[in-house]
């Protein structure tokens, strides 16, 4: 009979050990991003100059091996770091489907120009 107390105490802290270790492993996954993955944490927009807006984003990233934070149509994704190395920013494909990618004189950064003749200039700092 003592035995069987025993077993059963024994069994039912191993089944709380392992709900607590399920617990404390959600919470800390929590606020993770999956491999891969991109999200933007701030988004700045300065329209105080006439016919110009200067935006600034910052996004978190959680690159594979081998990758690096750039952009993907616009948005913040994880590109091959053999790109930002070589600063060949339009093999990233920064611009929307509609647009042409040109690299800046100096490689500093790229433009999107719109079919409407729009430009959108980026700079990597």
């Amino acid at each position: 009979m003592q035995l069987l107390r025993l077993v059963w105490a024994l069994t039912v802290g191993a089944v709380c050990l392992l709900l607590l270790l399920l617990l404390h492993s959600q919470i800390l996954r929590e606020g993770q991003l999956v491999a891969g993955s991109c999200e933007i944490v701030t988004l700045d927009r300065d329209s105080s100059q006439p016919r110009r807006t200067i935006a600034r984003q910052t996004a978190r990233c959680a690159c594979r091996k081998g990758q690096i934070a750039g952009t993907t149509r616009a948005r913040p994704a994880c590109v091959d770091l053999r790109i930002i190395r070589s600063r060949q920013w339009c093999e990233m494909t920064p611009c929307l489907d509609d647009e042409d990618c040109n690299l800046l004189v100096n490689q500093s950064g790229w433009t999107c120009t719109q079919p409407g003749g729009r430009v959108k200039t980026t700079t990597v700092s």
